[in-house]
């Protein structure tokens, strides 16, 4: 089939093309075949980013959430009602919100990752579920005609007007067949660039590899002995919410069971109703954030993209817990304004704390008597809400989650180290990759073109079943997170709406989209298309369009 041949006879418009991006959603693998191929040859020592910059972006953040410094792209988040995309995998019971605690629960350990996050119900430990090494992610397609797959002439010559395009910049792309990531066409594809967001990718893959994926992020009260008080213990959750359950919205809309963050209120009840058993009405109350090291602040921190990075926050400390802002405005101190609205619902509940909640001089004993406990969602749900609103606080609070599972240091330097580790031991080829975060903000990370769609190979994997939250995550063009205002009508990609799906990212010049795309024979391709350029945004992000909307119109053989 020639370039675009078959793509009216594939779909009648974007309703038929979100059928076909549910394929991957539904965890369907496709039989893979042998091919043509002839990638870029693979560089012999480290690679270094070409062209990158080495300033400081701060203000040039992820268009994911907002960039307020480079503002050309604001507004990109689009409709985020795919924040849920309807996948149940690994979600773990409800109703965790608001009930008693387990006295069974009551002694935990605020110093490892057991004090932080819910074992699942068998009780493994964090590692119990981690997937095998995979032996080769992504090979070099063996030669043989009639398999149906793209050829690498065929996807060259699809993809060469395309790619033409100026406004492109500097251009790294990898093609590869989604169900057992054969390379197809690679141009630049071992060259690392800049990932911005799509360091994400990365991030959710060693998480979800290292952390069992029904695994919740638990903020507790206990009794401090020392003190005679309580300590509020923060476990890492920053989608923790103040607001009532009416007025939660996650990724635009309601939010759903699965889906729910944690109330602070209900800890507050909680808490209230086991003091007042004892029959104290008045409290002395600290907060315990121990469960991080290092500076909370990301080096290009600008108090509006992403919130200092603290294991206790509430609404990932938005000044306005409602704001749709795509990079709303911060609280500077997270774990303070945190506490002294704990200390305000206590006090609706009957409880008063004596003078203003201080961080606590320890952190609280692993035998402390439990007075109320809340629960994330599972692991799996937050890893799909990162990854479709491209949530960079979320990012950093499951990159420590990671640390932690790895026995590394919760900071920064820790989780990268974590991230990194975790993907080499899953059999992904490390060469050029660099990693400073989990959330992609950081201008000197990179990460080749080739890479990333060994990630994407690896979550669709029927062998790494655990991964596939990073799939369903994954924005659809045209339709949720931040692609919802992509592939549209005079975008000249309009046609693959519904049919893309694909983590954005962008930093001051740079953007980034890999993802999976479905092709005019319904096959499943994974890519990634890395690009530099002077162009204005949403012109860069136009061109990018139209190459992937060419895979999607294309049999390429």
């Amino acid at each position: 089939m020639r370039a675009g041949a078959g793509a009216g006879s594939r779909r009648g418009g974007t309703a038929a093309g979100l059928f076909g991006a549910t394929l991957l959603v539904a965890g369907v693998v496709l039989g893979a075949g042998g091919a043509y191929a002839q990638p870029s040859a693979t560089p012999s020592g480290s690679a270094t980013p070409g062209g990158r910059s080495t300033g400081n972006a701060q203000g040039d953040e992820d268009e994911d959430n907002g960039r307020k410094g480079d503002r050309g792209d604001k507004g990109d988040k689009g409709d985020k009602s795919g924040d849920r995309n309807g996948e149940k995998n690994g979600a773990g019971p409800k109703g965790r919100n608001g009930e008693p605690p387990d006295p069974s629960t009551s002694a935990t350990t605020s110093a490892s990752a057991s004090a932080t996050a819910t074992a699942p119900p068998s009780g493994k430990p964090s590692g119990a579920a981690r997937p095998a090494p995979a032996a080769a992610v992504l090979a070099a397609a063996a030669a043989g005609p009639g398999t149906g797959l793209p050829t690498a002439q065929g996807l060259q010559q699809a993809l060469a007007g395309v790619l033409a395009d100026r406004n492109l910049g500097t251009v790294g792309l990898a093609v590869a067949d989604a169900a057992d990531g054969q390379l197809l066409y690679g141009a630049a594809e071992n060259t690392a660039a800049t990932p911005a967001s799509t360091t994400k990718l990365a991030t959710s893959i060693a998480a979800l590899s290292l952390i069992p994926a029904d695994t919740r992020l638990t903020t507790r009260v206990v009794k401090n002995a020392a003190t005679g008080g309580i300590t509020l213990v923060g476990g890492g959750d920053p989608t923790l919410t103040g607001l009532p359950a009416d007025q939660v919205l996650v990724g635009g809309v309601p939010a759903d069971p699965d889906t729910a963050p944690a109330s602070l209120d209900a800890l507050a009840r909680q808490t209230a109703a086991a003091l007042k058993t004892t029959g104290a009405t008045t409290v002395v109350l600290d907060y315990d954030v121990s469960l991080y090291t290092g500076s909370p602040l990301h080096k290009n921190h600008d108090g509006e993209n992403i919130a200092a990075v603290t294991p206790l926050m509430v609404d990932e400390g938005k000044v306005d817990p409602k704001s749709r802002e795509d990079a709303p405005a911060r609280v500077t101190d997270p774990a303070g304004q945190a506490a002294e609205a704990f200390a305000a619902l206590l006090k609706g509940q009957g409880v008063t704390v004596q003078g203003k909640p201080k961080p606590a001089a320890a952190p609280a004993a692993g035998d402390a008597p439990v007075l109320g406990r809340v629960d994330s969602p599972t692991v799996a749900r937050l890893v799909e809400r990162m990854l479709t609103t491209s949530d960079n606080t979320l990012a950093e609070a499951i990159a420590r989650q990671a640390a932690i599972a790895a026995h590394q240091p919760a900071g920064f330097e820790g989780a990268a180290t974590a991230v990194t580790q975790e993907l080499a031991r899953l059999g992904v080829p490390m060469t050029g990759v660099v990693l400073n975060d989990g959330s992609g903000l950081h201008t000197g990370n990179a990460i080749p073109p080739a890479v990333l769609v060994k990630l994407l190979a690896l979550a669709a994997s029927e062998q790494h079943p655990t991964l596939r939250p990073v799939l369903s995550g994954l924005p659809i063009a045209g339709f949720t997170g931040t692609l919802g205002k992509r592939f549209g009508t005079g975008s000249g990609a309009a046609d693959a709406a519904g049919l893309v799906r694909a983590k954005t990212g962008s930093l001051s010049g740079v953007n980034t989209l890999a993802g999976t795309v479905v092709d005019a024979d319904g096959r499943q391709l994974a890519f990634a298309l890395m690009t530099r350029t002077a162009a204005p945004v949403d012109t860069a992000r136009a061109a990018m369009d139209r190459v992937v909307a060419k895979l999607a119109a294309c049999g390429c053989h």
